[in-house]
């Protein structure tokens, strides 16, 4: 792991969710900036004395020549630095599981992809929310047509941890900072969590998009809230995120329309997908329940009644990376469960949608093509 070290939040929720099911074991990392203090947090951890490491680019490069070297590397740092993490370890010809967004930059994405491409190394995107069973049911039932053909899609990712000035809070700190998030603030740190679902639900991608984005805190010097309408072909689709919805912990919703049904799930209630087909009465389906489709079966632990959520929803995307990891290693085809997981081609789109919506506001809403 790079990352996730004295005070971080994300990297504790990567290494439970690593652990879960038992694919993956911590033995190396650089997990701050501060070469002592990145040592010291190794050894809490039980890493060997020479796995503790001071930097990345040496994690990389020591790592590549073990015999017993890492089979990949987790980053969950700022986003600012994951280009030049991921492309050391690349380079060193280790597999990469990344937080998103992917970079802060179109060019430094187009680079990413270009090694990914070239290697065949696996990069896996922890978009976590497309790790759930009823994530994937949805995206299931609109492949076999049970919507028929798609015409409105409305995602909305709402918080309020931001609605006020948190100066000296860590995690705040780097969020609000576009030299260390890039040039979105909520729309790169949730947005694109909304937007990557909506994708990989429907199966469709946003051609072009009008955004409207604001900073509501006074100071603030990226976006706090995110209002986006998408143009996919002949659907239309809506966006909002923000973080300073007050009374919203982590609203993250989902309702796709089409001509034969709807679906809605949100994932505070994860547990239930609501299926409406045109002229009948709502169903709930649940997870674990009957008739649920494979993949839906393949990312459940535990019968249904015994609530699963955020860190099996993201536990889901370290086993899917455990099998495209394993597969490359045994030089086989992965399973199609794990094809299923975010890659670097989603990092891309991730990038793509952030500028768009950039250079959309900036131009007063104009229509920006995601390309």
């Amino acid at each position: 792991m790079v990352g996730g070290g004295e005070g971080a939040f994300i990297g504790g929720v990567h290494r439970m969710a690593a652990r879960l099911d038992g694919h993956w074991d911590l033995v190396a990392g650089n997990f701050q900036s501060d070469p002592a203090k990145s040592i010291a947090f190794g050894k809490t951890m039980g890493l060997a004395d020479d796995r503790a490491y001071a930097d990345f680019r040496t994690m990389a490069e020591s790592e590549a020549k073990r015999a017993d070297r890492i089979d990949a590397v987790s980053i969950v740092t700022p986003n600012s630095t994951h280009h030049a993490i991921a492309r050391a370890f690349l380079d060193a010809g280790i597999a990469v599981i990344c937080d998103k967004p992917m970079t802060i930059t179109r060019k430094h994405a187009d680079d990413l992809a270009e090694v990914v491409i070239r290697t065949g190394l696996p990069f896996i995107l922890t978009h976590n929310y497309s790790g759930y069973p009823m994530a994937r049911q949805a995206r299931a039932m609109i492949a076999a047509g049970e919507l028929g053909a798609i015409r409105i899609v409305q995602v909305e990712y709402a918080q309020d941890w931001l609605a006020t000035d948190l100066s000296g809070n860590k995690q705040a700190d780097w969020r609000s900072d576009p030299a260390k998030a890039g040039p979105g603030g909520a729309l790169g740190d949730i947005a694109t969590h909304a937007f990557q679902l909506a994708e990989f639900v429907t199966g469709l991608q946003a051609q072009s998009i009008s955004a409207d984005l604001s900073a509501f805190v006074p100071g603030r010097k990226v976006d706090d809230n995110v209002n986006v309408l998408l143009r996919f072909g002949e659907a239309r689709g809506m966006l909002w995120a923000s973080q300073v919805a007050t009374g919203s912990v982590n609203g993250l919703k989902l309702r796709v329309f089409g001509d034969k049904g709807g679906i809605e799930w949100a994932q505070e209630t994860p547990e239930t997908l609501l299926f409406t087909p045109l002229g009948q009465q709502q169903r709930i389906i649940r997870r674990g329940g009957a008739g649920v489709s494979p993949s839906a079966t393949h990312a459940t632990r535990v019968p249904g009644g015994h609530p699963e959520g955020y860190l099996e929803g993201f536990a889901q995307i370290y086993a899917d990376a455990a099998e495209l990891v394993r597969a490359h290693l045994e030089k086989r085809a992965p399973n199609a469960f794990a094809k299923l997981a975010p890659g670097v081609a989603d990092g891309v789109r991730g990038v793509k949608f952030i500028e768009a919506a950039v250079a959309s506001s900036k131009n007063n809403g104009a229509w920006t093509p995601v390309d």
